[in-house]
């Protein structure tokens, strides 16, 4: 035993020392750290700060779009992206599962209520994954249907808050507002980046920068009560306001519905506008896309009223008459022949809507007919080609309008040839866009200066308020004088008021006088000339009202409706024109002109005076009078003495002897009334409206108790019978498809 006694003794120095020199290492190692540090050369103080501190993303809110009264057409909303937990790992209590547990039942539960298959849930909750996603489907949910799912309370089914596009309003000027799609960045980051309109265009201005948050925390991720924060503040994006009104733009919206329901048209193109400062008030086409679906998208990519130029037929008359009238070039009752026109001897000729025309007419009788022989004279005859050309480009058909909308395009001046140059001159072979025409308008409208159009009213720094950018009213040119353009409008009211000659009688409102033009212009066809069908072709009108102080420019053009003969393609067209006009005017509080009453008066008894006398007597009341007989004495007289008369009623004097038929083509049937008891006559009429036909010829006898028949019809009924009886047709000869009708 005493034997042993050395080797402990031994062993205990040997194991005493080793912990000696572990304990010096160690002693040695602490104060090392202590002084420098560093481990290994890394400083231990930006491994603890690596370790246990924490950066979080402050995202920046999207700015929103408002429109001119402050009402909201797109902005950021809260959204859900709907996550499941797989890993059972997550699960530390399996009374209270924190992973999915039950696959099957999970998937046809959330099969209720996302818009995925329940085979296809149940594939991707049974990867071998941490967590999964639910692609398209599990995005932006919304706050309620949040809670449908939380209501399931199935185990291992979370969400993660999330941000989504909002718009309001649906389908409400989507072309022009665009929208904003979300991007996954190089960080792998999500951000909305606008794809179409406004939210492309000014998509630098409405896009946030996202901050930041830096913070101390434990092993697990939970900050310190004690511990340093940085924050970085987010700076959200900047808020627009459009020119854009909603209600207008709503009544605007709700009537292309309605053409939609009831023609089918291929396309519809609408804008309204304020000629005094250029503002776009609405703006709309169809068919259109709703912004957060996109359903629609594919059939209408591009914004028809800028990215679209076309043949815009007889609205272009407009500024071939201004120009005339600047230059005193134009007497409105120099007469012409109308029909047809050959520019040159080797030019084929030019036709009217109505290839025989109507005999020799005034100019003024030409613009409220539409004829293209009348335009086709005045550019070249009475204005000049090369002056014409000059006011094409005072009116800025070269160049784009420069709205602050993406992709626009200029139209195409057709000007090589002088039968180019004449049809250019009514609308025909040149190309323009729709918001090219509204600008030129706002030139006849707003006393002879042109405005630029805008869409955006300001630009506002969401977090602070600030304006940073206000814009203004941008007079491009002065094309014509204030003489001019009213000299123009009074024209153009004549073209709507006129029910004879008038083609847009349509459009007349009540209570608000209209200044305007319509529009028939063939559609090429890819094969060469134009398409022939009675439907094939854009119908269209450009009008402003009140007429003396226009307030509003509506353009309204419909494609190929679904209509049995082209000249009912006005119907479509007014059926938006009218009551967006009307509606718009009276909600901006446009009160309707007075309607003057027309003076009234006793009719004197005529019978027995001299008719040279009485025929003096009437006129200058302000009455129409028509004389049947050749003899000096008034015999009979309707109406009656006493009776009290409009101002421009008709009065019939009869005289002794024979009565020869008037012309009553243009009467109504209350006037043929008159003329058939006067002379005796049975009276029989077909239709309604005014006379269009007489079955006694002007000049014959009338005699008593013979029958006096004749045929009513409407405005456009007449408009469609011309065109008929002309025997006009859109299929033929290559010099057919060249002159197709017209307005």
């Amino acid at each position: 035993m005493n034997k042993k006694q050395p080797y402990m003794n031994v062993g205990a120095a040997v194991l005493f020392g080793l912990f000696g020199l572990l304990f010096f290492i160690l002693l040695s190692r602490y104060f090392t750290i202590q002084f420098t540090g560093e481990v290994g050369s890394q400083p231990l103080a930006a491994k603890a700060e690596q370790k246990y501190s924490r950066t979080g993303n402050l995202e920046a809110a999207r700015g929103v779009i408002y429109d001119r009264n402050e009402v909201v057409i797109s902005e950021d909303t809260t959204s859900y992206t709907l996550i499941a937990i797989l890993d059972k790992k997550m699960t530390t209590n399996p009374k209270n599962p924190n992973h999915v547990t039950d696959p099957e039942k999970t998937a046809r539960e959330l099969a209720k209520i996302i818009d995925m298959e329940e085979s296809e849930i149940y594939s991707i909750l049974t990867k071998d994954q941490f967590q999964v996603e639910f692609g398209k489907a599990g995005r932006d949910i919304s706050h309620q249907t949040k809670k449908e799912i939380e209501a399931l309370k199935l185990p291992g089914i979370t969400f993660k808050r999330d941000s989504k596009r909002f718009y309001p309003n649906g389908i409400f000027a989507s072309h022009l507002v665009g929208y904003a799609d979300r991007v996954e960045e190089k960080d792998g980051t999500y951000n909305y980046v606008g794809m179409m309109g406004i939210e492309k265009t000014l998509n630098d201005k409405l896009t946030g920068k996202d901050g930041k948050i830096n913070y101390e925390s434990d092993l697990w991720g939970y900050l310190l009560p004690n511990g340093e924060q940085k924050v970085t503040p987010a700076q959200n994006g900047n808020d627009v306001y459009l020119t854009i009104d909603q209600k207008i733009q709503t009544f605007l919206e709700d009537a292309m519905n309605k053409v939609v329901d009831e023609y089918n048209p291929k396309k519809i193109i609408a804008i309204v506008a304020d000629p005094k400062t250029g503002d776009i008030l609405a703006m709309g086409q169809r068919p259109s896309f709703h912004p957060k679906t996109k359903e629609g998208i594919n059939e209408s990519w591009h914004n028809e009223a800028i990215e679209t130029s076309f043949e815009p037929g007889s609205t272009m008359k407009i500024f071939t008459l201004a120009a005339a009238i600047e230059e005193k070039k134009f007497n409105p009752n120099d007469m012409f022949q109308s029909g047809s026109y050959q520019v040159t001897s080797k030019d084929k000729p030019i036709h009217d809507h109505k290839r025989s025309g109507w005999g020799t007419i005034t100019y003024l009788e030409g613009v409220q007919r539409s004829s293209n022989v009348a335009f086709a004279k005045i550019a070249n005859e009475l204005l000049g080609f090369e002056k014409f050309r000059e006011y094409l480009t005072k009116f800025g058909f070269d160049n784009p309008t420069g709205i602050d909308l993406p992709s626009e395009t200029s139209g195409k001046i057709q000007f090589t040839w002088p039968i180019e140059k004449a049809t250019t001159a009514y609308g025909q072979g040149t190309a323009i866009t729709p918001i090219q025409q509204i600008q030129a308008m706002t030139a006849i409208a707003n006393n002879g200066k042109m405005m630029k159009p805008q869409v955006i009213e300001k630009i506002v720094n969401h977090d602070t308020g600030e304006v940073i950018k206000n814009v203004t009213p941008e007079v491009v040119s002065t094309p014509i004088s204030a003489e001019t353009a009213k000299e123009v409008r009074d024209i153009l009211e004549t073209v709507v008021t006129n029910k004879e000659t008038g083609t847009g009688t349509r459009y007349q409102i009540d209570g608000y006088s209209v200044a305007g033009k319509t529009g028939t212009a063939s559609i090429p066809d890819p094969k060469g000339g134009y398409l022939d069908g009675q439907e094939d072709y854009i119908f269209s009108f450009l009008g402003m009202a009140p007429k003396d102080d226009p307030k509003l420019i509506v353009y309204v053009a419909v494609q190929q409706p679904e209509i049995e003969h082209y000249s009912m393609g006005s119907i479509p067209v007014s059926m938006v024109f009218n009551p967006v006009m009307k509606n718009s005017l009276q909600y901006l509080n446009i009160q309707p002109s007075q309607q003057e009453k027309a003076s009234t008066a006793k009719l004197a008894d005529l019978v027995g005076q001299g008719v040279t006398k009485s025929v003096k007597q009437l006129e200058e009341s302000g009455l129409q009078v028509v004389v049947l007989g050749k003899d000096d004495k008034v015999t009979g007289q309707l109406p009656a003495a006493d009776t009290d008369v409009l101002e421009g009623e008709k009065i019939i004097i009869k005289t002794d002897g024979k009565l020869a038929a008037p012309d009553m083509t243009g009467w109504s049937l209350r006037d043929v009334m008159k003329v058939a008891k006067i002379s005796g006559m049975k009276l029989n009429s077909t239709g309604s409206g005014y006379v269009v036909k007489q079955n006694i010829k002007e000049g014959a006898f009338l005699r008593k108790g013979d029958f006096l028949i004749v045929n009513l019809k409407t405005t456009e009924e007449k408009l469609e019978m011309d065109a008929k009886e002309a025997g006009e047709s859109t299929k033929g000869t290559e010099e057919e498809l060249e002159n197709l009708p017209r307005d």
